[in-house]
């Protein structure tokens, strides 16, 4: 450890923060073009969002009781490490890992893109733009928590306001009778098949990936026993409700075929009714929800490797802090990542091979989820939750099995391909410290 580095980093992350967070995190671009995904599922779509909002209620659940009585960092790291050991919980947090800077090559190009269609000369320079932007935020995240607290906390509200706008205008329209919801008919719904709820669940599971932002800096936060459990909870019922309602709202009140052909469906729904510069807003918003999405991912891009690391799991030099108290070397190795990653995105041949890496990714986050259900189960972290972390437990093998098994059979190869790394980083320091008694 640098003799001038903090043994700890500062605890800048008060509640506001952290539930900008877990909001923010949750909340990305790819949201704004979920309706055109669930247009053809009709009113399977809604009820998709409820069984998925369900579902990762009690994940939050079993996150907010963790996090309750293992404070630390690391998040899904930490409590695997306390429930399974050291081995188990490095190749759950590897592949967590990389999932995080794989899935930020996708949200990095998801906010230039919709301001490429604003200012069209970006197109052009768009790789060029995306770096500077992926470096920018590094190097915000390396001059201190704090700022990244606040950049999440303004993104965070921004992003809300087209979903605000959204929601208002579907009342509006249902209340004045300008539009009509199609009828809600028994034999419409369906639980399996390819347009059916349990297909729509799958799909809006990705829209909650990164609920449990809060639990990975928790040592950044005031009182983590009681701040990271609140903003999860809270964070996941409200973006849920805006979720169900917002996307909803959008798919059944266009026509199936235009909303499922549109590039930009909220745009396009505000530019019926409220035209053109409305949708051009729209767009912009679009651009500032990936922009806080990649803010706070990329703040646990870094500090989960420092968390590992600092536990005797993950080579020993991420674990020295700055003198602002952050993982700078984590930081840059992880967007150097990223970097790589952009630059073989932007050869076409590698347009398949990056849509791939996103759907890995996605099957390394539900890994993690499971991980900490069943981590909440062993440790018996709050017994009369018992059966709400089983029914969490399920519900991740379920969006697994959702994922499909080719995402699943790479996905172990990418669990696999950690194991070098953690024999090299036990090979080359002491053992890691033991865990508190408390913790165990």
């Amino acid at each position: 450890m640098d003799p001038v580095a903090p043994a700890t980093p500062r605890r800048a992350f008060g509640f506001w923060i952290c539930l900008a967070l877990v909001i923010g995190n949750m909340i990305g671009s790819g949201f704004f073009l979920m309706p055109a995904t669930l247009a053809p599922f009709g009113w399977n779509g809604a009820f998709g969002w409820l069984v998925t909002t369900a579902g990762t209620l009690c994940l939050a659940i079993v996150f907010g009781s963790l996090a309750r009585t293992m404070p630390r960092a690391g998040g899904v790291y930490a409590y695997s490490r306390a429930a399974f050991g050291p081995f188990p919980a490095f190749i759950v947090a590897w592949s967590y890992w990389v999932s995080m800077w794989v899935g930020n090559v996708a949200i990095a190009t998801g906010v230039v893109a919709p301001l490429s269609t604003v200012f069209p000369g970006i197109g052009a320079h768009s790789a060029w733009v995306t770096l500077a932007l992926v470096w920018s935020l590094a190097l915000i995240n390396c001059l201190g928590a704090r700022t990244v607290g606040r950049i999440q906390l303004v993104t965070t509200i921004l992003k809300l306001l087209p979903l605000a706008a959204v929601v208002i205008l579907a009342v509006l329209l249902l209340g004045g009778g300008e539009a009509r919801l199609p009828p809600l008919e028994a034999s419409a719904l369906t639980f399996t098949g390819a347009t059916g709820i349990a297909a729509a669940a799958t799909l809006t599971l990705w829209s909650f990936l990164g609920f449990e932002s809060a639990t990975v800096p928790a040592e950044r936060v005031e009182a983590p026993e009681r701040v990271i459990p609140r903003a999860t909870l809270i964070g996941v019922a409200l973006t849920g409700a805006i979720y169900t309602f917002a996307c909803s709202a959008v798919a059944l009140l266009m026509p199936a075929d235009q909303i499922a052909q549109s590039g930009a469906p909220m745009a396009d729904f505000i530019g019926r009714y409220w035209g053109g510069p409305a949708a051009t807003l729209i767009a912009l918003f679009a651009a500032i929800a990936a922009f806080g999405a990649l803010n706070g991912w990329m703040l646990m891009q870094g500090e989960l490797p420092w968390a590992m690391a600092k536990d005797g799991v993950f080579p020993s030099w991420f674990a020295t802090l700055s003198r602002f108290g952050t993982p700078v070397r984590a930081h840059l190795a992880a967007t150097t990542l990223v970097t790589i990653v952009l630059v073989l995105n932007n050869a076409r041949s590698m347009t398949d091979l990056f849509g791939f890496l996103i759907l890995l990714a996605t099957s390394a986050s539900l890994v993690a989820y499971l991980a900490a259900s069943l981590a909440a189960i062993k440790l018996r972290t709050g017994t009369t939750a018992m059966p709400v972390f089983v029914v969490a437990a399920i519900f991740s093998l379920w969006a697994l099995w959702g994922a499909g098994f080719e995402a699943i059979g790479w996905g172990a190869v990418l669990l696999a391909s950690g194991i070098p790394v953690y024999f090299i980083a036990r090979t080359s320091r002491p053992a890691a410290e033991p865990l508190p008694a408390s913790a165990e």
